[in-house]
Formats: C-alpha cells, structure tokens, sequence
C-alpha cells in the first residue's frame, strides 16, 4: 500500500516538472529575442542658421517740417506720400501783418538814409563832429536789419522741403494755426532710397558676433560682420541684402542690450519709414556634429541620445546642442562623428537596452535640410 501511494506521488511530481520545463522554453527565448531598431551613423555637416531679431525700418534722412514763425496755413501744396524735391514748396502762411511791417520797415531805413545824407556834408565841411555822423549811420544799419528780420519772416511764410524724398502725414490742414513751438510737426520728409533697420542685440551675442569676426578695429570687425536678411511682416524676404553699418556699443542699462543699424538699397521705395521687419544673421556651422530632433528625447531639461555600443546595447547620451536647424540639432558635445545612435522610437526604449540594429541613411531621416530662424 505505501509503495502505490509512493509511486503516484513519484509519477505526478514528475510530471509537473515537465509540464514547467516545456512552458519555461518559450519564455527564455521571447526574453532573449532583442527588437529590430533603426539605428543611424552621426555624420558632420555644413549648416547655416539664422539669428532673428526685431527691426524698426528708418529712411536714411528724415526730416520734420515746421513753421519758422507764427501764422495760419493758407495754403497745402502737396499730399502726403508725394515725392517731393529740396526747396518745393510745399505751405503757404498768412503774412498780411507781416507785409504791413515791411512797409513801416522800409520807412524807417529810408528816413535814416536821409539823415545820414544830410549829415555827410556837414561833417565836411567841419560844421558838425563825425560822432553825429557815425551815430546816424548806426541808425540806419539797425533799420535796415529790421527791415532784413522782417523779409526773412515773409520768406518763412513759404514753407519748402529741405530734402529730397516722400512726404509723411500731414496733420495740419488749411486755417489751422502754427508756431515754432508747435509739439507737432507740419509733416515729415523722409530719403527712403537706402533705409535702416535698427534692432537690439545682447550684450553675449554682440561679444560673440564681434570676436567671431577678423579686424584689429571695430570698424574693420564690423565690416567683416557677414551680409544681413530683412524678412518683412508678411513673412517674405526682402529681395535686397543689407549689412551692418554701425554699432551703438552702449549697453542699455534697463534692457541689457546694444543697438545695431543695418543699412538696406531701396531702389524700388517697396520700404518705407516706420515700417516693420526681422532681421535675419547667418552663422555658420563648418563640419558640425548633427542630429536628428526625431532622434531626441528631453529629460529633466537635458537632451538625450540613445547611443548605440559595440555589444549592440543602448546607452543615454546627454547633449550639449548649439542651435537647431530646421529638424537637425548642431551638437557641441556628447557625440562624435560615427557613433551609432538610434534613429527613431527612442521613446520606447531605454537606456541599456539590448537592440538589432537596422541600418538606416542619415539623409532619409534629415530631409529637408533647409535653413530655419531661430
């Protein structure tokens, strides 16, 4: 009796240990069957990127007209955006007060010149001191300088453009009444056949800009500075390249930065003062280190590769990324050219994984590679 119940118990354990052989097969090999992945060589490029900055479009020369004396406008001889030459009149101003002290202006130098005939005689002839003389001469060149402040006076009542260009708004119309004091300009008049662009850099990237170019001097420097892009504010790119022309070194105080003027051609007069844009600086990247973004994942601020070892398991690199151009980042450190790293789903893997690696060109995974702002 007791060896049956020994047996049975032989036969059932054994065949529970087989039962667990058999189903543990299948699970080692799914444990040690690795995924297939895409995996890239890290290659070095050329690239370009474009620093982009806000812009304020100036004419070249602008400038204010105003009223030299006080007076109503009788006339406006011109519209605004009209093109206009240097001594156009462009204003008319009453100066029926005016002429009427012309008048008594004359008046006075025309008796002062009597007196002054009448005593040259005498002084001749010893009947009265050259000091009468000379004192009438003295009142006849202060009527005559009264007379010379009161024509210039009616000439400022003919307003004129004091350069050649386009005219602004003009605000103040027929009948309204202007001084020198006036906080508001009868219009402006603005040279836009070359135009600028200011904008404001950051003190780092004035340094940066500044040491990257050759020259001894600032000037040379910013002569060597490379040719600048205006994107205008509907998003198209100026047809004209400008160049940096002049540099504010000043740092203001409250913002931290450094205006820059750059100058632009405007043959086309497409630009005009008071306009809006961006400017757009290249900067080169000569044999630099890329990476596609889709390569990329982020963690804690830093970003990551999965870079690929020898044993065929992936390791999480941290990069150091300079810019980025269009879908590739240019890498400062943390990879090398001709390392592997894992081309795309790094998401759904991590760090240590074991992989089969699939080769994959780096161009089918970077394409387009076009410049972008930044």
């Amino acid at each position: 009796m007791k060896t049956v119940f020994l047996f049975s118990i032989l036969v059932w354990l054994g065949l529970s240990i087989g039962s667990c052989a058999e189903g543990s097969e299948p699970q080692a090999a799914g444990a040690t069957e690795a995924a297939r992945v895409s995996v890239t060589t890290v290659p070095t490029r050329t690239v370009v990127a474009y620093n982009s900055y806000p812009a304020r479009i100036t004419g070249v020369v602008t400038s204010e007209v105003r009223a030299k004396i006080p007076g109503y406008i009788t006339d406006v001889l011109v519209d605004e955006g009209d093109h206009v030459r240097k001594g156009q009149l462009l204003f008319r101003l009453e100066t029926q007060a005016l002429n009427q002290e012309e008048a008594a202006a004359k008046a006075n130098v025309n008796a002062a010149q009597v007196e002054v005939s009448k005593l040259e005689p005498l002084v001749a002839k010893n009947i009265i001191s050259e000091v009468q003389l000379e004192t009438a001469r003295a009142r006849l060149q202060q009527a005559q300088s009264g007379l010379d402040g009161v024509a210039a006076n009616i000439n400022y009542g003919r307003i004129t453009s004091p350069i050649d260009g386009f005219l602004g708004r003009i605000g103040l119309r027929t009948g309204a009444l202007v001084s020198p004091s006036g906080t508001e300009p009868l219009t402006t008049v603005s040279d836009i056949s070359r135009v600028y662009a200011y904008f404001s850099v950051t003190e780092r990237q004035y340094l940066d800009f500044m040491q990257a170019a050759e020259g001894e001097t600032i000037e040379e420097k910013i002569k060597d500075l490379p040719k600048v892009q205006l994107e205008l504010s509907n998003g198209t790119l100026y047809e004209q390249e400008g160049r940096v022309e002049a540099v504010i070194s000043r740092v203001n105080a409250q913002t931290g930065t450094i205006q820059v003027r750059a100058v632009f051609d405007n043959p086309a007069r497409l630009l005009n003062d008071g306009n809006s844009g961006t400017i757009r600086i290249p900067q080169t990247y000569t044999d630099a280190i890329v990476v596609p973004q889709t390569a990329t994942f982020d963690q804690q601020g830093t970003t990551y590769v999965l870079r690929v070892q020898p044993d065929s398991t992936t390791l999480a690199a941290p990069l150091e990324i300079l810019t980025q151009v269009d879908n590739l980042y240019v890498v400062a450190s943390g990879l090398s050219a001709g390392d592997r790293i894992v081309a795309t789903g790094v998401n759904k893997l991590r760090g240590g994984a074991r992989i089969q690696p699939v080769p994959v060109a780096f161009d089918t995974i970077a394409q387009p590679l076009p410049t972008v702002f930044r």
